[in-house]
């Protein structure tokens, strides 16, 4: 049985057998394919933009992907990952490029075009997910019911990128992977709490490709899981570490410049529908919460993790790691330790010690949801439900008090009478008192 999915063109729908311009030819001298629990990518690297169609064959499962006036140039094709054990290329046409991807299950396939960047030229990306996952995922997100804290964890390098080399030739990407595992595992023993795996095997996964998996499935929170190295072996501990103010604005500025598909900020609020003074001010909003949300769960992070070895450094630190870079998801990067000292690189490689950071990692993160749980959640609801009459509550970075009364349930008259506030102005380390009234 074959049917027709979707058929998109530059600029518009292009019909089945219908007739695509000389100007649209291109080289596509690359090939990626990664997986990930539930969803399956493929990344086509382009010379130009592209016309394409994409069709689904059953008996077995396959997707086919049409490109008219292109020429396949890659050296390669990925191995099996994901959805995906087979890629294969032929001419149906003598101006038709056909790309099949044999499935190992049946897929809902979605594909769209990526325009130049920093760091890529034209990309056509095809994602698959499962029709299960698919059709399950609006009952999530229905209203009436309470969601669980989304936590994605990343763990570093992958596939041919190994990262760094520890004396006895530990790989980075390996000893992250487990300790990754093992922070899943943990989140996922806490009521309302779930871990999703950028990565769950050998694989390398591009830096904007895991802030795009942890915005599909609606993280609120992104941990990216590293080993440091340093030329002095002596060199030893963990760091935590947040985006920068200069990463901030260089990623708000790109968000900005993508005028015909910005990316959708968290909560499905749509850039594209705005002029560019209203994108600056969401941005702008949204990565000043997100900052001082990565602040506040990176210290809690920092707490747990002096508590079994050595933190390096005492307070979170910033810097311009891309893979921190989602304006609207809090972001932390931790170093568990120095892959390149030997008694470091002995614990990266103890399952014990890998479970030891894991349970470290996830604590620091369950705490800070704990004082801070998302509106929608179930932590949210048993915290406005088990709570006493009237508790207290600690400002931090990023507050602010329309927030803590939404949070907490309180209406916001409430909470200032409670506090003698005339306004909203709220400091760092004040102690408020949160009324159970909810009058």
């Amino acid at each position: 049985m074959f049917f027709s999915l979707c058929a998109i063109g530059v600029g518009g729908l292009l019909s089945p057998g219908h007739g695509v311009s000389s100007a649209l030819a291109a080289d596509i001298h690359g090939v990626r394919l990664f997986g990930a629990p539930g969803y399956t990518r493929l990344v086509l690297d382009m010379s130009g933009p592209v016309a394409h169609q994409i069709s689904v064959l059953h008996d077995p499962e396959r997707v086919v992907i049409d490109i008219p006036d292109a020429a396949l140039r890659a050296r390669a094709m990925p191995r099996a990952q994901g959805y995906v054990s087979t890629i294969r290329s032929g001419h149906p046409e003598s101006d038709v490029l056909r790309v099949v991807l044999d499935l190992n299950t049946a897929v809902r396939p979605r594909s769209f075009a990526l325009r130049p960047d920093a760091d890529h030229g034209h990309r056509l990306v095809v994602d698959l997910e499962s029709p299960d996952s698919a059709s399950a995922s609006p009952k999530r997100a229905a209203p009436e019911r309470e969601r669980d804290v989304i936590v994605a964890i990343s763990p570093g390098h992958g596939g041919h990128d190994p990262g760094a080399l520890g004396p006895r030739g530990t790989k980075e990407k390996d000893v992250v992977l487990a300790i990754a595992r093992r922070v899943k595992h943990h989140l996922d023993a806490q009521a309302g709490v779930r871990g999703v795996l950028i990565r769950d095997s050998d694989v390398f996964v591009e830096h904007r490709d895991r802030m795009a998996i942890a915005r599909k499935y609606k993280a609120d929170m992104f941990v990216a899981i590293h080993a440091d190295a340093f030329t002095d072996k002596r060199a030893h501990g963990s760091t935590v570490y947040i985006l920068s103010e200069r990463g901030a604005s260089s990623e708000a500025a790109r968000w900005l410049a993508k005028n015909n598909n910005p990316p959708d900020l968290k909560g499905g609020i749509a850039l594209d529908k705005m002029d560019d003074t209203l994108k600056t001010v969401l941005i702008s909003l949204s990565q000043n919460a997100s900052l001082g949300a990565s602040q506040s769960v990176g210290e809690h992070v920092i707490d747990e993790l002096a508590k079994i070895g050595r933190v390096r450094k005492k307070t979170v630190q910033q810097a311009g790691f891309l893979v921190l870079k989602s304006p609207d998801i809090p972001s932390i990067l931790v170093e568990t330790a120095f892959i390149s000292n030997p008694k470091d690189e002995a614990r990266l490689r103890s399952k014990r010690d890998q479970d030891r950071w894991g349970e470290a990692i996830a604590n620091g993160v369950v705490r800070y949801f704990a004082a801070h749980p998302p509106p929608d959640t179930l932590l949210s609801m048993r915290q406005s439900r088990e709570r006493p009459d009237d508790l207290t509550y600690v400002i931090s970075r990023g507050d602010t008090l329309s927030e803590i009364a939404d949070r907490f349930n309180v209406p916001l008259s409430s909470l200032r009478r409670a506090n003698k506030l005339r306004g909203d102005r709220i400091r760092i380390g004040q102690v408020i008192r949160i009324p159970s009234s909810r009058g």
